[in-house]
């Protein structure tokens, strides 16, 4: 934890140390209703977790083109992109694999079981209402995967009287096109939404030039999404609603070493959909029932020379019963218990290709005067790797009305997924399911200038799975053990009119092993891969009238692509500027420069990231 800093992040915590507190406006409130960090709602003022909340209108005020792409403005969160729009995107949180961040689509846990990742750059961002993520382990509350954080993904509802149409259409650089259209609404008793996302652009070459074997054109990428909800309250308090997205995808990619056939490229036909259906009633006062089911499939066909390569088709169902009983005010006792069936199938054999999970927890929250806490404990029964206890247990004091210390404990899991332990020449049957233990400090603070929060961390994970390469192969082994340290600065405020908030992370994820690769060299003492050191985030708001304008600034340090530390991926640093128009209450006109600086970068080794571009869009939203 002892590099320099990047110069722009050195230059960019300059300026907000020169900034004067008391030269501030304007109080940030943090009083959204989160329900992620607990199953249960709270506001994030009183979440224990370190959370943070993504509403339509910062989506719409970040004029971020992707999921990922708002994800990276999180603490802790650092990506890992192969080529482009829409090439696979691998996202770290608090340095933990890829795979350790559980991901959920209105309660619904999504994601590939046989590569453990969700295709988050195929999810339509012009369809989603909020996104809730939860940094730090939450498998008491969700069991696998629940390593690095949970981020959850809402998409559009309903609400109010009437009907509520919603536009837009925009264009870019690269030939970029992205269109949306829906109607929300509802009667007071009952409320839909319906929407339809698109976007199509001829991307970059995903592969750096001059890259042995590989094709040198432009890897284009297109997508088409649709989800749809709809709920009804009953007059005895019967709550109903269901919900469907569906996200189909087309991604052209470099293919190496074979003989292109004129006019095919090697492209990849991807699906995400997530089904959900929830009840909700109270048989007593004190007593809410929750019952929710779900599936969530995550299908690819690739092909190349316009001959089929190969499919891979996941499927999850799960259901889900939660009780939440109110035993006095500020004390909550709830009971769940969760089943989830995985299943594999497509032009890979696995020797096994579905398991059952069931699980049971238990849950208190309770305040007393300033003191607040959280205890959670969960049993897991994996079908192939038998029982996982889990707990979690936070403390919350109140110093004073505007200082908050928290302190918390908590232990997770992350079950093998069926590549890692079937793929043909990759898996190995022998792993064992992934441990760890984490303690995290937080101090926390909210003034008439605004908000800020600082929290550390430690984190040791047992029988850590990455890919480590064999006699020139790729395989999936256990790095035995990796130690992560972590510090988190978060800082909000206004300063002349600006809105302002930034984020910076400091972390040390270290190589525990004892193991020697195949090259002898030593593991111990090596960074994590794909982990960099610092990250920071910048982003300034103000409104001038009609007119608004913008600014965000992402800096990472450098960071390795491999364990052996052998190829190193420079640090950097993007400016994005943004602006808004608006030309009636409903309609809007905005307009994005990304990566200003034209800042060439690689995020994974030897794929290319985009360069400057320029983005237009028009928005309709009736009031």
């Amino acid at each position: 934890m002892s590099k320099s800093l990047p110069r722009p992040v050195a230059l960019a915590l300059s300026a907000m140390a020169a900034i004067s507190p008391a030269h501030a406006a304007e109080r940030t409130e943090l009083n959204d209703k989160v329900v992620t960090a607990t199953r249960t709602a709270q506001t994030a003022e009183q979440s224990l977790a370190a959370v943070t909340v993504f509403d339509r209108a910062q989506i719409e005020q970040s004029q971020a083109k992707s999921v990922p792409e708002l994800l990276k403005k999180v603490p802790g969160v650092s990506l890992a992109n192969n080529g482009g729009p829409g090439k696979n995107t691998a996202l770290y949180m608090r340095g933990s694999n890829s795979n350790h961040v559980l991901v959920l689509i209105d309660g619904i846990k999504v994601g590939s079981v046989s590569s453990g990742g969700a295709a988050l750059q195929d999810l339509p961002l012009e369809l989603v209402e909020r996104i809730e993520v939860v940094r730090g382990p939450r498998s008491s509350l969700y069991g696998s995967e629940a390593i690095g954080g949970v981020i959850q993904i809402f998409t559009r509802k309903g609400a109010g009287a009437g009907a509520k149409p919603f536009f837009s259409a925009g264009y870019g650089t690269h030939d970029s096109y992205s269109g949306s259209a829906g109607v929300a609404g509802g009667d007071g008793k009952g409320w839909y939404s319906l929407g339809l996302s698109g976007a199509d652009s001829d991307g970059i070459n995903a592969k750096e030039q001059g890259a042995s074997g590989y094709e040198s054109d432009a890897d284009g990428y297109r997508n088409l999404s649709a989800a749809l909800s709809g709920g009804y309250r009953f007059d005895n308090g019967l709550e109903l609603d269901a919900n469907l997205l569906q996200a189909k995808s087309h991604n052209d990619y470099d293919q190496v070493n074979r003989t292109r056939r004129a006019g095919f490229r090697a492209h990849a036909d991807g699906e995400t959909q997530v089904v959900g259906t929830r009840a909700r009633f109270a048989p007593l006062d004190p007593w809410q029932v929750t019952l929710q089911a779900g599936r969530s499939e995550d299908k690819s066909d690739a092909f190349q020379d316009g001959d089929f390569f190969s499919r891979f088709d996941s499927r999850r169902d799960s259901l889900s019963w939660q009780n939440d009983l109110s035993l006095a005010p500020g004390h909550t006792l709830s009971l769940g218990a969760d089943y989830q069936r995985d299943e594999v199938n497509g032009s890979t054999a696995y020797a096994e290709d579905s398991r059952d999970n069931s699980g049971a927890f238990a849950q208190y929250l309770g305040e007393l005067g300033r003191h607040d806490w959280q205890l959670s404990l969960r049993r897991d029964d994996n079908q192939q790797f038998g029982r996982h206890d889990t707990g979690n247990l936070g403390y919350g004091y109140a110093l004073n009305d505007w200082l908050r210390a928290t302190l918390s404990y908590g232990t997770a899991f992350k079950a093998p997924t069926f590549n890692q332990l079937y793929f043909p020449g990759f898996g190995n049957p022998d792993l064992d399911a992934e441990t760890s233990t984490s303690l995290e400090a937080g101090l926390a603070g909210r003034h008439g200038w605004g908000h800020w929060a600082l929290n550390a961390y430690r984190t040791e994970i047992e029988n850590l799975i990455a890919n480590v390469r064999v006699d020139g192969n790729l395989s999936a082994a256990g790095v035995d053990e990796a130690r992560i340290r972590g510090l988190e600065l978060v800082v909000g405020s206004q300063l002349l009119g600006w809105q302002w908030n930034a984020n910076y992370t400091l972390m040390d994820a270290e190589n525990r092993s004892q193991r020697v690769s195949s090259g002898g060299i030593a593991y111990y003492g090596k960074d994590l891969n794909r982990r960099p050191s610092q990250l920071f985030n910048l982003d300034l708001d103000r409104a001038f009238g009609a007119f608004s304008v913008g600014a965000s600034l992402h800096a990472q340090d450098s960071a390795y692509d491999d364990l052996e530390n052998q190829t190193e991926l420079a640090g950097f640093a993007t400016l994005d500027l943004r602006g808004e128009y608006r030309l009636s209450p409903e309609w809007r006109l905005q307009t994005r420069v990304a990566n200003l600086l034209d800042a060439d970068y690689q995020t994974a080794e030897g794929f290319n990231q985009p360069g400057q571009a320029v983005y237009l869009t028009v928005r309709y939203q009736a009031l």
